[in-house]
């Protein structure tokens, strides 16, 4: 610490933005999960926390939100080889499995079934090691993978937190019961998180654009616990003269006192991450994004958690959007707790 100057090159040192700090000094862990075993379009999210690293060298540490932002302590530990060949294994068999569906075949029950279990098991991997994360008193951002990967994290969360909400920033709605017949898909990470864990009061999705007649009924049942600000319902406000402000506003009104953000990349404006899994068109502008964050600690709220997920890897500007949005949720989630004042 001592030695480490801000104003300097990052030093290559396999940490995020060459920050000097390791698991044991560090308050906030970027947890990597290389995973996108039921992506259904463009692959590439499995090693999108290997391009996040990268890209992070290239970013100043400056925060204007949140004064000597870095000495928050940000750590981000290797990449599990384990998790890894895990994905490869259950990509290739998901690959075969939706190719046949998509060519109007039936599906192989065992093949569903073997799938589904390696789901299961990365959900168990990403509970253990983010339960004993919190256990030695760590704050974490999850860093995907498709956005099938934070289930675990939540469950270990609502061991810690008996009541909070989740901002989801999307532009799909992800409330599939299963999709393409797999019931850990990227596609239903919000429905299981709904079924399955109670002391998720509400959840707040904003931007969302993409999705099918169910998840429409799915929220409506659901309407009480979510909360839907859709894209176009957004634009259209401002369009006919309401500021972006005020829609803050009234999205953070709907929040609980305990919020964890839920960031899939695809929620942006696609211009800014062209290699995502499945890009819309439409979404939100990053500062805008930035905006509701910081009103959001701003309105005295605290962010627990944070992941971000499906940041695409074909393209180096994914990364480096992604890399921004990282620092920026580990900066406010510390500062929204007292770990840093502003």
């Amino acid at each position: 610490m001592s030695d480490f100057d801000p104003n300097n090159f990052a030093v290559k040192n396999d940490n995020f933005i060459g920050l000097p700090f390791d698991a044991d000094s560090a308050n906030i862990i970027l947890l990597p999960v290389p995973w996108e075993a039921t992506v259904s379009y463009y692959t590439g999210t499995a090693q999108a926390p290997a391009a996040i690293l990268a890209a992070s060298y290239q970013l100043d540490l400056y925060d204007a939100d949140v004064k000597d932002a870095w000495k928050l302590g940000i750590y981000m530990p290797p990449v599990s080889t384990e998790i890894e060949e895990l994905n490869e294994q259950t990509r290739a068999l998901a690959s075969q499995h939706i190719e046949r569906l998509e060519m109007g075949e039936k599906s192989i029950e065992r093949e569903v079934q073997q799938i589904n279990r390696n789901c299961q098991q990365l959900e168990n991997w990403v509970y253990q090691q983010t339960k004993d994360l919190l256990a030695k008193g760590k704050l974490i951002g999850l860093i995907g993978g498709e956005h099938s990967v934070p289930l675990g994290y939540l469950k270990a969360l609502a061991e810690k937190h008996l009541s909070f909400g989740i901002l989801q920033v999307d532009a799909h709605f992800d409330l599939r019961e299963a999709y393409e017949e797999l019931t850990h898909s990227h596609a239903s990470i919000f429905y299981n998180v709904l079924e399955q864990i109670p002391s998720v009061k509400r959840i707040v999705p904003v931007g969302i654009r993409d999705y099918c007649q169910a998840e429409v009924d799915y929220q409506e049942f659901r309407k009480e616990q979510v909360k839907v600000f859709y894209d176009q319902e957004i634009k259209e406000a401002i369009f006919e003269g309401s500021t972006f402000s005020q829609v803050c506003t009234q999205i953070i009104k709907q929040l609980p006192q305990k919020v964890y953000i839920s960031f899939d990349i695809d929620g942006l404006d696609p211009k800014l991450c062209p290699s995502t899994g499945t890009p819309v068109p439409g979404g939100l502008e990053l500062t805008e994004v930035f905006y509701l964050f910081k009103k959001i600690v701003q309105s005295g709220r605290e962010i627990i958690g944070f992941d971000l997920c499906e940041v695409g890897s074909t393209s180096e500007f994914d990364g480096n959007v992604g890399a921004r949005v990282a620092y920026k949720l580990a900066n406010l989630m510390g500062h929204s707790l007292g770990i840093i004042d502003s």
